[in-house]
């Protein structure tokens, strides 16, 4: 017979060192007529082909060389399904060969994932449960175009690289296998020999949806198909809550640390389990969003996941994907948002993941110049490589579609767009122009961005951006990145700067709260005071705070009214609800048991009563985004710290005026102008008794009098007391007051 496989072809599959085990393996036509079965099967003295349904002998395969036997079958000349049936002394085994399966990948993924425009990559790559060619198995396909081998390992094969060496699809780079039998739960890893033929470390999925628990770091087949989701509602119109004319208030999670369980050894809470108790808490204290630190799956919980390795995993931490889409579906049936850091900026060097995946600098730049974050010790994408950028994006969309989410953050976006980011002369690479713009980086995010928009409708992108690069949140036809808001990091030093200052030495400073108000509306901003600001020693929010322990209150307190009222979006990082007295510490629970005590009590209500204003006080959040949404009534008063303005909705929408007083020093009759004549009713008081406040000074109902005070033709005398905020609404709508 003219057998497909020679000897010295068997020894090659033998050791592992055959590249197209398809072309030899499986079975195959014969030129005189009838087939051939050839197999490699390790550990074996005799083998032969069994139909599936009786298990009757097809034909006797005989040993080529090494761990390969050949039979053939004279009187069939149609492809026949069969299994191999193995024997060694008086051990019996049956496999189904996986090299009698055709190809899954057609010619449209190969071409868009060589084009880079796959953007439903993760239907294609990865490990897929699926039935094909009438069997039930696990598809694995990953990218690898420099590999001289690449084979699918794990329990199942021994993690024996020979047994299943995948087929190379073409110029692509993709190698694919479908592997019959095996089922959700599979644990795997690819092996694979670089062009050289180096034996490389074993590498988890760059697609896997589901992984070990850390420190193992194999992959783990996960069926995501037909999950039964419940939220048609909240998707039909969740556009409108993430619009700039919608209240976004977010709390911000770190979801090991919010809760954990004390008496099962402290452990972190599942995702069933935040459903039930996350879930109900943020809708109760009025949020409107919850943004997660990254799942994605990491290596090292110290990094909080913004080192991520299994970008298409959510963390096994907390459970499986399917039960991390039932956590979303929980937030959806709560008419909560769900938003997601993300991190497309850089991955860890772990030998296991994305770093010289294929033996060549493959997801990262080949010069550290351009590849290598010093500050992190990690690996930065090449966004200029048509597939790496096809892999990010894709990677989006995936958390956006398939689970549903409603928006990503996109982490450490400054360090993507400047070659020179936190680099001296001579540790990086001007572009094309000789500029330190990365200019690939912006192209990959405004790529980004399109896609996000135009793919999954509805959803919300934002940007961590914290220098003045122009245009974040523009749309990518005029010239902007295309993302939907960004995060007023500004806004955020400023403010807390002013904040930890003695009250006495504010009236320096005042310009600090002030200034945000001349670059407010240049972009779509949200308000950030995220888990940044209580780690790295920096202290909590009110340990930042001057003064005593009951200043400290106080002036938290009026912050977080000044912020609430102030143009932009809302993100709080969890325990600040409450006043957390302790820094962020990522290993053990929020003190929870701080709410025994009536000012942190205070504090929380304090902040659900501000969500509360703030969803249902359109003044203060239609015009968020837009200069005609604010008017300073009082911006000078520096030697008294008294800050005043008017938030505005649109013309059906009456106006709310807020003064805040950051002195510990009461003023009576403190006279401000105001837009409209008639009462003007206190809505909120951050020194009231309720909220752990003095309670000095009684709600307010002011009448506005014709009084001219500055450019205002109106005027109210108000009490304003030590340290707080105060917010009012006007009864009426504006009238004929104007102000110059």
């Amino acid at each position: 017979m003219d057998s497909p496989i020679d000897i010295p072809t068997a020894s090659a599959l033998t050791v592992g060192d055959h590249d197209n085990p398809f072309a030899v393996l499986g079975q195959h036509s014969l030129s005189e007529g009838g087939r051939v079965i050839c197999a490699l099967v390790p550990d074996a003295s005799d083998v032969g082909a069994v139909t599936p349904e009786t298990g009757d002998l097809i034909c006797r395969l005989e040993r080529v060389a090494g761990d390969v036997f050949c039979g053939t079958v004279p009187d069939k000349d149609e492809h026949f399904p069969y299994r191999l049936r193995a024997g060694r002394g008086d051990e019996t085994w049956e496999i189904d060969d996986p090299y009698r399966y055709g190809p899954v990948l057609g010619e449209l993924d190969e071409y868009l994932i060589a084009e880079g425009t796959h953007q439903r990559m993760f239907d294609s790559l990865g490990a897929h449960v699926m039935h094909h060619e009438g069997t039930e198995g696990v598809h694995f396909a990953v990218w690898a175009p420099s590999a001289r081998r690449v084979s699918v390992v794990g329990d199942f094969n021994h993690w024996d690289g020979r047994r299943h060496v995948m087929r190379r699809r073409g110029s692509t780079g993709v190698w694919e296998i479908f592997v019959p039998g095996l089922a959700e739960g599979t644990i795997y890893k690819f092996e694979i020999k670089s062009s050289d033929g180096a034996l490389l470390p074993l590498k988890a999925d760059p697609l896997g949806f589901g992984a070990e628990h850390p420190p193992r770091s194999a992959s783990i087949v996960r069926d995501l198909r037909g999950y039964p989701w419940n939220d048609q509602g909240w998707m039909d119109h969740r556009s409108k809550n993430n619009a700039v004319g919608a209240p976004i208030s977010i709390y911000e999670v770190h979801l090991g640390s919010w809760r954990r369980v004390w008496e099962a050894g402290d452990r972190s809470l599942s995702y069933p389990e935040l459903a039930e108790q996350l879930v109900p808490y943020v809708r109760d204290m009025g949020f409107t969003h919850i943004e997660l630190l990254p799942i994605s799956e990491h290596p090292f919980d110290g990094s909080w996941g913004y080192q991520p390795v299994g970008l298409y995993a959510p963390t096994i931490r907390h459970g499986t994907p399917n039960e991390f889409r039932q956590f979303v579906n929980a937030c959806h049936e709560a008419e909560l948002g769900v938003l997601l850091d993300w991190v497309p900026g850089h991955f860890p060097s772990d030998s296991f993941g994305l770093a010289q995946f294929d033996g060549t600098a493959l997801y990262e730049h080949q010069d550290p110049r351009e590849g290598f974050h010093q500050d992190w010790n990690t690996l930065i994408f090449n966004y200029g490589r048509r597939e790496v950028r096809n892999y990010l994006i894709a990677n989006a969309l995936y958390w956006l579609g398939e689970h549903h989410l409603d928006g990503i953050r996109v982490d450490a976006v400054a360090s993507m767009l400047y070659r020179d980011y936190s680099r001296k002369d001579g540790e990086w690479i001007p572009n094309v122009h000789g500029g330190n713009e990365n200019l690939e980086a912006v192209a990959f995010l405004r790529r980004l961005n399109e896609a996000a928009y135009r793919e999954i409708p509805g959803i919300m992108t934002a940007a961590e951006e914290s220098t003045s690069w122009p245009g974040v949140s523009h749309p990518t036809f005029s010239g902007g990145l295309g993302f939907g808001y960004k995060w007023n990091m500004g806004w955020m030093h400023d403010t807390l700067n002013y904040m930890k200052e003695e009250p006495i030495h504010r009236r320096h400073h005042h310009s600090k709260m002030t200034f945000g108000l001349s670059y407010a509306f240049s972009e779509n901003f949200i308000l950030p005071l995220s888990h940044d600001e209580v780690v790295h020693g920096k202290g909590s929010l009110l340990s930042r705070m001057p003064g005593n322990s009951s200043d400290q209150f106080a002036n938290l307190r009026a912050y977080y009214g000044f912020m609430w009222t102030h143009p932009g979006k809302k993100l709080l990082f969890m325990g600040g609800e409450f006043g957390q007295a302790a820094e962020w510490n990522h290993n053990s629970s929020l003190d929870w048991h701080l709410l025994e005590d009536p000012r942190h009590k205070g504090v929380q209500r304090l902040l659900k009563d501000l969500n509360d204003l703030y969803r249902t006080m359109p003044a203060l959040y239609q015009r968020d985004c837009s200069a005609e949404g604010f008017g300073w009534v009082e911006a000078n008063a520096a030697n008294e710290s008294v800050f005043a303005f008017v938030r505005y909705g649109d013309d059906n929408t009456a106006p709310v005026l807020v003064i805040c007083n950051m002195t510990p020093v009461r003023r009576d009759d403190w006279r401000v102008g105001v837009p409209t004549a008639g009462q003007w009713r206190e809505r909120l008081n951050t020194d009231a008794q309720v909220y752990g406040g003095t309670g000095a000074v009684a709600p307010q109902l002011l009448n506005s009098s014709g009084t001219r005070h500055g450019h205002w033709e109106n005027s109210i005398s108000a009490v304003l007391p030590p340290l707080s905020t105060l917010i009012f609404e006007a009864m009426s709508l504006p009238g004929d007051a104007t102000s110059g």
